[in-house]
């Protein structure tokens, strides 16, 4: 079985159709809306072809008119992406994310896979580095073998005593300091993190076309074709 994951796509419809795999399932660790020019299509597109999707942050704020709790350098631009993501997403779509669960536990193949957006214990906001202590306390108390997340858009793969922890990092808005888009695959009882590039100058000008600020439209525009990093999200 191919298990694609992808998270953090961020209303970037044009990264998510370009994705290039196929796939048995697609999992999706939240944030579909917000930042990008497209959220009510990649809405769309994960209530389509996803098989199992949990709740980012920003999917909480789009569904229930909650504060996503972004870092200063990120706060302004999610609130004016935010009111232009709550007019264009459909009622129906606000449902939907509302429904998504905050956590998620699955078995394939004998491997137990737990899904959330940011961390066991925090599954909406921590901001959780890969190298933190925090890691191996926290899955210990999950009855897993893998444990996928997202929310830093930064991939990696931490290996523990008994589990692995994986973040496939953003396919919509990365943050590895370059713009291609980041997921991972999982396949025949291996992981792997994988990036590729799309036609971002397509999301560039869809950008300068949502009706926001034309200094929130650049610095959009810088952090996409960038993967400009920041300490939080």
């Amino acid at each position: 079985m191919k298990i694609v994951i992808v998270s953090d796509i961020h209303g970037n419809y044009d990264a998510l159709s370009a994705l290039p795999e196929s796939y048995d399932e697609l999992w999706v660790l939240g944030d579909l809306v917000n930042y990008g020019p497209q959220p009510s299509e990649v809405v769309d597109f994960v209530m389509d072809k996803a098989t199992l999707t949990v709740r980012g942050n920003h999917d909480q704020c789009i569904g229930y008119g909650d504060d996503p709790r972004c870092s200063p350098p990120f706060r302004e631009m999610a609130e004016a992406t935010r009111r232009f993501s709550s007019a264009v997403v459909s009622a129906a779509q606000k449902q939907y994310l509302r429904s998504l669960p905050e956590r998620t536990e699955t078995k394939r193949a004998h491997v137990r896979f737990f899904l959330c957006h940011a961390t066991p214990s925090d599954p909406l906001y921590e901001y959780r580095r890969a190298e933190s202590d925090k890691w191996r306390e926290d899955c210990a108390q999950l009855r897993a073998d893998v444990i996928l997340v997202g929310h830093t858009h930064t991939p990696f793969i931490r290996s523990l005593d008994r589990q692995v922890v994986v973040n496939p990092g953003s396919l919509g808005q990365p943050k590895t300091g370059k713009p291609d888009a980041c997921y991972a695959v999982w396949e025949d009882g291996q992981v792997h993190l994988r990036a590729f590039s799309y036609p971002i100058e397509k999301t560039v000008e869809k950008i300068q076309h949502v009706p926001i600020a034309k200094d929130i439209q650049q610095q959009l525009i810088t952090v996409l074709k960038s993967g400009g990093l920041s300490p939080e999200k």
